[in-house]
């Protein structure tokens, strides 16, 4: 998995490959992306930060999707419940997750300056965890680690 944020990449192709990995996990699952469901995820990858549900909802309502509140958590709970989008507890706030054909334990890296979030995997983290906690019989369900710090753009401009 490669980290997407902090570097120049193909947005479009990025986008097209999120809702491509989306719809076809949909399918082998047999979960129902709904345009709401699916315009979120559409929202999320364009924008390529995190979001608060405000946020996104929103941009729902501009767009004649919806204007209530539960409209837009519930299509981030399911992105989220079914590892389309991360919730990043910090900012309060939802990111389309990178690699969600992956099993991965995801840190983010957030730019305290500019708020621009990238994920990248921490699977040799996440091991780690589950040995420690196994030491004293705990069962980690899900591992989500964030560092907060100064994003490349950020401290060429703090020079």
């Amino acid at each position: 998995m490669e980290i997407k944020g902090f570097e120049a990449h193909d947005h479009g192709t990025c986008i097209n490959e999120g809702i491509e990995a989306a719809v076809t996990l949909c399918s082998e699952k047999g979960l129902q992306l709904t345009p709401v469901r699916r315009r979120v995820l559409e929202i999320l990858l364009d924008r390529h930060r995190a979001m608060g549900a405000y946020e996104v909802l929103d941009v729902l309502r501009s767009e004649g999707l919806g204007s209530q509140p539960p409209v837009a958590y519930r299509a981030l709970d399911f992105l989220v419940t079914n590892g389309f989008a991360h919730r990043i507890e910090r900012l309060n706030a939802f990111i389309a997750c990178a690699a969600p054909t992956e099993d991965h334990a995801p840190t983010f890296l957030i730019c305290r300056k500019c708020s621009t979030v990238a994920e990248t995997p921490a699977w040799r983290a996440g091991r780690v965890l589950r040995n420690i906690a196994s030491e004293v019989g705990f069962e980690v369900e899900r591992v989500a680690i964030e560092a907060e710090g100064l994003c490349p753009a950020c401290q060429d401009t703090a020079a």
